[in-house]
């Protein structure tokens, strides 16, 4: 069999290890497959001289330090921006690897797996083979609830680091905030929900918040949400825009006004390390709209 047969051949079913470890028989190489928090999920168990990997098997994650050699040499951002498998090589390490994302069942990356040409050179059809092996990782995580909740957490997570100004190394975000635009075209918009506050306990009022935000969801999936102070923010793009944007949440009217939530809307906008100055632009929109008309609604920013 060919090495492309045989990665095809690799039966899933049995966790990310199983495959990794089947997948050593036929690559010759060592690998490893991380979360997108870096979180290590699966090696194999033979030893590598490299640094990053010895951190990554010892720690369990990469630091902070090793994050930064990473991203100064290109990798983070390189994975980030690749739609295939990407063989990234410097001066700085004396093995290459070979990289490319695993989706879940939404199509999201949601981890990445990693090959170094310790033992076998990296060429060719080798290539393709690690292609299809990253292709054998998608399948067997379609059904794991784990990465469904996962990609739910990260967007989460991303927005309210943006929106908190925790963001304070892009050479490191720039990577996260990219897997955060992905699924988006053009310009954003971005939207802020507020829900009457019927109950003066901040653990019930965020509770009513989360079960607000799982219905909006199933309305929406495409758009990207969280909850940040006391609201409900929504990452609307404009490639899912009709003419009218009000439109866009018509199929939710009965949601909004039977649950008393309102929202404001921003003006459209293209960075994402923006996305603060929008938020308060939304957050503005919809104090004014209800303070100017003394009932829910839903506003625009025309400022």
């Amino acid at each position: 069999m060919t090495m492309m047969e045989e990665v095809k051949a690799l039966e899933c079913g049995r966790g990310i290890q199983s495959l990794l470890d089947s997948a050593y028989s036929i690559f010759k190489n060592p690998m490893y497959v991380i979360d997108v928090y870096y979180n290590l999920l699966a090696f194999t168990d033979v030893p590598v001289d490299d640094p990053v990997w010895n951190e990554l098997i010892t720690t369990g994650s990469f630091s902070t330090q090793t994050l930064e050699i990473l991203a100064s040499e290109g990798f983070i951002e390189e994975i980030s921006n690749a739609d295939k498998s990407i063989l990234l090589k410097s001066d700085k390490f004396k093995l290459s690897r070979l990289c490319n994302f695993f989706f879940n069942a939404e199509k999201t990356a949601v981890g990445i797996a990693a090959m170094y040409d310790s033992n076998v050179p990296i060429e060719g059809d080798y290539i393709a083979a690690f292609e299809a092996f990253t292709e054998k990782i998608t399948e067997e995580v379609q059904s794991h609830d784990y990465f469904a909740m996962l990609a739910m957490s990260f967007y989460e997570d991303k927005i309210n680091n943006l929106l908190d100004g925790s963001v304070k190394n892009p050479l490191i975000s720039n990577p996260d905030v990219q897997l955060l635009y992905n699924g988006f075209d053009d310009y954003l918009y971005v939207a802020v929900v507020q829900a009457e506050q019927k109950n003066k306990i901040d653990m019930v009022h965020q509770s009513r918040l989360e079960y607000f935000q799982s219905m909006l969801k199933t309305f929406h999936p495409l758009f990207k949400y969280s909850i940040y102070s006391n609201h409900i923010v929504i990452l609307l793009s404009s490639k899912h825009m009709n003419a009218n944007i009000s439109s866009v949440f018509s199929a939710a009217a009965a949601l909004f006004e039977q649950n008393g939530l309102s929202m404001g809307i921003s003006h459209g906008f293209e960075n994402l390390y923006d996305l603060r100055i929008y938020y308060d632009q939304a957050a503005l929109a919809l104090k004014r709209g209800l303070e100017d008309k003394g009932s829910r609604g839903l506003f625009f920013s025309y400022d």
